[in-house]
């Protein structure tokens, strides 16, 4: 039966002209190897989620539902129960005088339809969605921070009050409150949770999208067991209070893996934490998801598929640039390659690729792992940082000597790379000749897309663009990159969040902004002539018609996928 359906998916998608006849054929192919047809289209991006769930809603003659259109009311939700739902995927999103509404994504699985039915004591209609809708109504099981630790802080409160770290600890309302601070921060996609301590109160505030909001306050009283059972999870000295400790920690379910990098640091009031979450679930992004354009990607594919030579992607601390090295490492690693890192700290682990922690205490620094990795047999090398003198010469070495150094250098622009590396003491000549590529980038919030609308531009962002960009030169710049025909900004009407379930505020995830600078052989005799950073980039705009960061990100807010006041936050930095 499952083949027959699946075949005709194949079909109908070739039909709607979704699927060239040669897609369809490989993925019978790859169907006929044991792979399941989902993964085949929507795990490989032939095919939106939504638009496989229509069809094969059309294809098993049942309706279809579009779980992102519709309200569903905590109390309907709960009719099915939270584990039932997740372990079927089925959700119920409507009830009426004449039945109960369920979507869920494989609607042949008639058992757990019965049992509902029975249940609820009234007739069930299936609607099928999309696996993505149905996680995100999902989603809707779990209660607010907020209202989920009320009771619990409660429970807490009642406890009585102890000064013993240990025993605080192992206090279940203090597990219980430290686990859904965690949940809640993994739920919501943050990528730091700060544990603050006042006077009087704790403070507990995630970094969603690269920006810090407050999500809730917590009596004092609470703080020596949240700090104490962190220090247990990270195996942390629970008794040291007045030095800095640093560790690690691992959370899995069946919905995701996420480690946890823990910092405390003792201020004023106590203890301060901050934990940075990295996701482990095997969903790194690849080069096609980071928001590269077309040629922002042919230029840096060109270049990482190069047998030797030197990439150096700047910018400051967390604008993006180790995502970016991974996404590379992601379409670089084959099995015909050996790929080796020095890394402080290993950000994700990646299958078949040797990463190296970087131990300053034992003496194990960047410049002493990298000397060592030469000795491995390399093809690749990826070095976290060049932060020195020794590191800079090393790395210049390895491209030198027929290896493909991978690099980031703390610089504000992609040209910027060249005096950075003059000041570390690298000869022009042996930057000119070993360095392949030169790129820089921010990240900004990406609008959400379900909620986001269009307004007319304001004086107050003219004048700010103004003030950072030669109006003129944009103007001609995306007139250049067919982002807009207008001869004047005024007249472009602009994208502007507004903020729905889906968001927050009107964001959704963050992409990058970039800057690619191509060491083509004019830019090696500028560079051996000791050019200055500005003549550098000058020149490359004129020869490989560059787009800087700013109208890359212009650019974007021109296509809806951010906003022009992102794109002058991040611009100021």
């Amino acid at each position: 039966m499952a083949d027959i359906v699946d075949n005709a998916i194949l079909r109908m998608l070739v039909e709607a002209k979704f699927l060239t006849a040669d897609q369809a054929a490989k993925a019978g192919q790859s169907m006929a190897a044991g792979k399941d047809l989902y993964a085949i289209l929507v795990g490989e991006k032939l095919i939106h989620d939504e638009t496989y769930a229509q069809v094969k809603a059309a294809a098993l003659g049942v309706p279809y539902i579009n779980l992102f259109e519709v309200s569903i009311t905590r109390e309907v939700l709960n009719i099915i129960p939270e584990s039932t739902a997740k372990s079927h995927l089925i959700v119920a999103y409507q009830q009426t005088e004449q039945g109960l509404k369920v979507a869920m994504a494989d609607p042949s699985d008639r058992q757990i339809v019965d049992f509902i039915a029975k249940k609820v004591d009234m007739p069930v209609e299936v609607a099928l969605a999309s696996r993505e809708s149905l996680k995100e109504a999902l989603a809707h099981y779990q209660e607010s921070l907020e209202v989920e630790l009320t009771s619990l802080i409660e429970e807490a409160q009642q406890a009585s009050g102890t000064e013993d770290a240990t025993k605080a600890a192992e206090d279940l309302p203090i597990i219980k409150i430290t686990d859904t601070i965690l949940k809640h921060a993994i739920l919501q996609g943050a990528s730091d949770i700060h544990i603050e301590p006042t006077e009087r109160q704790v403070i507990i505030r995630y970094r969603v999208d690269g920006i810090l909001h407050d999500m809730l306050t917590l009596e004092k009283k609470v703080l020596t067991g949240i700090v104490a059972r962190i220090k247990v999870l990270s195996n942390l000295k629970i008794d040291e209070h007045r030095l800095p400790q640093d560790g690690r920690f691992k959370i899995e379910t069946s919905e995701y893996r996420v480690a946890f990098r823990v910092s405390t640091l003792p201020v004023f009031d106590g203890e301060k934490i901050v934990m940075r979450l990295l996701d482990e679930s095997g969903h790194s992004l690849g080069l096609d998801d980071v928001g590269m354009s077309v040629n922002g990607l042919i230029i840096f594919r060109n270049n990482i598929n190069k047998p030797h030579g030197m990439i150096l992607v700047t910018g400051p601390t967390g604008s993006g640039k180790t995502t970016t090295l991974y996404a590379a490492m992601k379409e670089l690693n084959t099995a015909d390659v050996n790929i080796s890192t020095i890394e402080d700290p290993i950000e994700y682990r990646m299958e078949r690729i040797n990463q190296t922690q970087v131990q300053p205490k034992i003496g194990l620094t960047f410049s002493n792992g990298l000397r060592a990795l030469v000795r491995q047999d390399p093809d690749i090398i990826m070095v976290g940082e060049i932060r020195d003198q020794e590191t800079a010469s090393l790395a210049v070495n390895a491209a030198l000597t027929g290896h493909l150094v991978l690099s980031t250098l703390h610089t504000n622009s992609a040209a910027g790379s060249i005096p950075r590396l003059l000041d570390m003491g690298v000869e022009p000549f042996l930057i000119a000749s070993t360095t392949n590529l030169m790129m820089a980038q921010r990240l900004v919030r990406r609008l959400c897309e379900k909620c986001r609308t269009q307004a007319p531009i304001t004086d107050a962002v003219i004048e700010s663009l103004s003030a950072v960009v030669d109006m003129q030169v944009l103007v001609a710049t995306l007139k250049r990159e067919k982002a807009t025909e207008a001869a004047d900004l005024k007249t472009v009407p602009m994208y502007v969040p507004v903020g729905c379930s889906k968001c927050n505020g009107g964001y959704k995830g963050r992409v990058g902004i970039y800057e690619f600078l191509d060491i083509t052989p004019s830019m090696q005799k500028m560079i051996t002539g000791k050019t200055t950073a500005q003549e550098l980039e000058e020149a490359a705009r004129q020869e490989q018609g560059m787009v800087t960061m700013v109208e890359d990100g212009i650019i974007k807010a021109l296509q809806g996928v951010t906003t022009m006041e992102e794109v002058l936050r991040v611009a100021k930095e």
